[in-house]
């Protein structure tokens, strides 16, 4: 099942984020609690998880982020695509990532768009296969 996650599964979710670039679960601290609610109660901020045999294996963050160019039209940034180890290559990412673009439409996006810090080959194919393109814009970052 595709949804959106609940509150009550942060714990859940902060475990699968082990798969994607964090090292260890925070602990719960009372910045990590305000944080978790500002996101729950923010209707632009979506979290999409993927549960199978009772337990998040996929997941990825869509926001929709207002917008006063383009008719004022709304664009959706994603971001967190994460599966579990053992749950790959099964299309769990993908059925998130639909689930993400479905959320986008609803809300008139004129585009989604995404990041990735991965160069391998694999990862670029399966972001192209999902419908997304890297030739359109050339992404720039600085960390802070």
């Amino acid at each position: 099942m595709v949804r959106e996650i609940t509150e009550n599964e942060l714990n859940e979710l902060l475990k699968l984020y082990l798969y994607l670039h964090e090292e260890t679960v925070p602990e719960m601290t009372a910045h990590l609690k305000s944080t978790w609610d500002a996101v729950l109660r923010d209707e632009n901020h979506h979290i999409i998880v993927k549960e199978t045999d009772g337990k998040i294996v996929s997941s990825c963050v869509c926001v929709i982020i207002p917008n006063l160019t383009r008719n004022i039209r709304p664009y959706a940034f994603i971001e967190n695509v994460v599966t579990h180890a053992d749950y790959r290559r099964k299309g769990y990412a993908t059925e998130c990532l639909n689930y993400a673009k479905e959320i986008a439409q609803k809300a008139d996006c004129y585009k989604m768009m995404l990041l990735t810090g991965s160069r391998q080959e694999t990862t670029l194919t399966f972001y192209r296969n999902a419908g997304y393109n890297n030739t359109d814009k050339t992404a720039f970052i600085q960390w802070l």
